[in-house]
């Protein structure tokens, strides 16, 4: 959906995937405990706020604590994703029922058909599993 651009872009990705909406089973372990079997309509794992368009999908994800931040939104009816989906934008939606977040410097993610992606470019097929590295990049800044 390249011809339209901007924030409209991932809105209108939305609602095209809506169309075909139904929650994937996941299998997830964080930081090595025990692996859980969950439903899920979206898995973001993140160590900044945002992606997509400005979407604060990790809200309180920071850069700098050599963790990721984990949202998980679960089973929701696509009448429900349509009400939550514009609070994602503000960072609120974290407050729904449906919604946990989880704080981890390890995680192990296994769906059947599933490809991760990684700052939007496909990094290939579940399973996969990320290490957040602290201090593994210096950012140099301006001041």
């Amino acid at each position: 959906m390249r011809l339209v651009g901007g924030r409209f872009t991932y809105d209108l990705a939305i609602l095209a995937e809506l169309a075909a909406f139904k929650p994937i089973p996941y299998r997830i372990r964080l930081d090595g405990g025990e692996a859980t079997e969950i439903a899920a309509t979206l898995i973001a794992v993140g160590n900044g706020t945002t992606y997509g368009g400005g979407m604060r999908i990790c809200a309180g994800a920071e850069m700098d604590d050599g963790l990721f931040d984990v949202t998980v939104v679960g089973e929701c009816t696509r009448t429900e994703l349509l009400k939550v989906f514009p609070k994602v934008y503000k960072g609120t939606h974290l407050g729904h029922p449906a919604v946990t977040t989880h704080r981890v410097s390890s995680i192990e993610l296994a769906a059947s058909g599933i490809t991760a992606y990684a700052d939007g470019e496909p990094l290939g097929a579940l399973p996969l599993t990320a290490t957040c590295v602290p201090g593994a990049v210096r950012v140099l800044t301006g001041r």
